[in-house]
């Protein structure tokens, strides 16, 4: 598989309409032939979440594509070579599990296009007459346009198109418009109820598109996908009577608790590999680094294979279907229809005082916890100066607890071998937990 990161907007043309001059276009422009059939689930989950796959005959990059949606007008697509099969490819179905929660893929209609290419300075514009047909309905036909490469260059390109009578096209895919579908989308608005959805919907889709990641097993997308379960359970916790999350918050903990190991084992790693790194050379006595390597492989080995049998079990794909149920129905309480900017205060207000609670009562790690639980709920409500003192909170709470976390794994390292090192390293940790929780402060 290779992936690459398209960044492209789309406009829509009148069949006779005339293109516009644009800067650095080459004279003579290429054709391309594209046979597509595009393959979604019975009741179009992978549209719905705005994902495509397709198999595609014609062109430079004929193959099969899984385009991932990442933001406005960008998408990551995912490719693998034609193998001959009018069945997706077994990597796509297993990447796209957390959409598809195991539903057949089968064809949904078949997309034709007759394609003129311009090369611009950094970009590419693409002409499309293209025919669309499906089982259940009658042929479509349209022409559309297609910008894609830097998006300065899109930037600059969107003037001329539009003047010219180009309108950018509200819907982000040719497979959208042929089953007249869009992905689906919570719109914030000025109620709490509403307000609080929307960021929920939010993070709840990009656990989706982390869980792509993840099955990649691209950088920091176990930790990204922790984020975003941390986030939804905090929203949900903090404005639990605005919203009840019933049975998701036990299971967005259990989640969560299945991704920490590994991104535990990132963050340690991470930590005493730097430690050892910034040591002078006589205080670094011994091979320490390969012992840290010996320790920290197979471990995280492991821990990867965990993530992905959590990630292919019944109990998570459930999961998954209850934040689709919970969505389509959120069990609103009567507080929901009050006005966001008034009520959502009241909520933050009481998880600010666990806080300081629990830091007087000397629970650091609990303190940080209720924080992060805070600074969450202040993202819902857009309070960015109180969001920003509560991530400062954490994020020194958060060195006492990599600090005591270090500890016994520095112990056990130094009991083995390279004792001198792990034995310094672990004073240090040691000292930086009693100097964090000198400093911290909360009200």
């Amino acid at each position: 598989m290779r992936t690459q990161r398209e960044v492209e907007r789309k406009y829509e043309a009148a069949p006779d309409a005339d293109l516009p001059e644009l800067a650095g276009a080459t004279a003579e422009p290429r054709h391309e032939t594209l046979d597509a059939v595009y393959y979604d689930t019975e009741d179009l989950r992978l549209i719905r979440g705005g994902l495509t796959l397709r198999r595609r005959e014609g062109g430079e990059d004929e193959g099969w594509h899984l385009k991932v949606p990442v933001g406005e007008d960008t998408r990551d697509e995912i490719h693998l070579p034609l193998n001959g099969k009018e069945k997706p490819p077994k990597q796509f179905t297993d990447l796209t599990l957390g959409y598809t929660r195991g539903a057949a893929l089968q064809p949904v209609a078949r997309i034709t296009t007759e394609r003129t290419i311009w090369e611009l300075s950094g970009a590419e514009l693409t002409d499309d007459r293209v025919t669309a047909t499906r089982p259940d309905a009658e042929p479509m036909v349209w022409r559309e346009l297609e910008v894609e490469g830097d998006p300065a260059v899109l930037d600059r390109a969107e003037e001329p198109l539009r003047t010219a009578g180009f309108q950018r096209s509200s819907l982000p895919s040719k497979l959208a418009r042929a089953l007249d579908t869009k992905p689906s989308r919570v719109e914030p608005g000025k109620r709490a109820g509403k307000t609080v959805v929307a960021y929920a919907a939010k993070q709840i889709e990009k656990i989706r598109y982390y869980d792509i990641l993840v099955r990649q097993d691209v950088d920091d997308s176990v930790h990204q996908m922790r984020v975003a379960t941390r986030r939804l359970r905090s929203a949900l916790r903090v404005y639990r009577k605005i919203v009840s999350s019933g049975d998701l918050d036990a299971e967005l903990q259990w989640l969560g608790k299945e991704l920490s190991a590994a991104r535990d084992l990132e963050v340690q790693s991470e930590r005493l590999t730097k430690a050892v790194s910034e040591l002078p050379v006589e205080l670094a006595v011994g091979p320490v680094q390969a012992q840290l390597v010996r320790y920290f492989s197979p471990e995280q080995a492991k821990a990867r294979k965990d993530v992905l049998r959590t990630l292919r079990s019944k109990r998570y794909l459930q999961l998954l279907d209850q934040l689709d149920a919970w969505l389509a129905a959120p069990p609103l309480t009567k507080k929901a229809s009050r006005k966001a900017a008034k009520e959502l205060p009241k909520h933050t207000a009481k998880a600010s005082d666990k806080v300081g609670t629990r830091l007087d009562a000397g629970e650091i790690h609990r303190a940080r916890k209720a924080a992060k639980r805070l600074r969450y709920g202040l993202e819902v409500q857009g309070s960015d100066k109180a969001r920003k003192r509560a991530k400062a909170f954490t994020k020194l709470a958060g060195e006492y607890q990599d600090s005591v976390v270090a500890l016994p794994l520095l112990r056990t390292l130094g009991m083995q071998e390279n004792g001198f090192t792990f034995g310094l390293l672990y004073g240090r940790e040691e000292a930086n937990a009693e100097r964090v929780t000198r400093e911290l402060r909360w009200g």
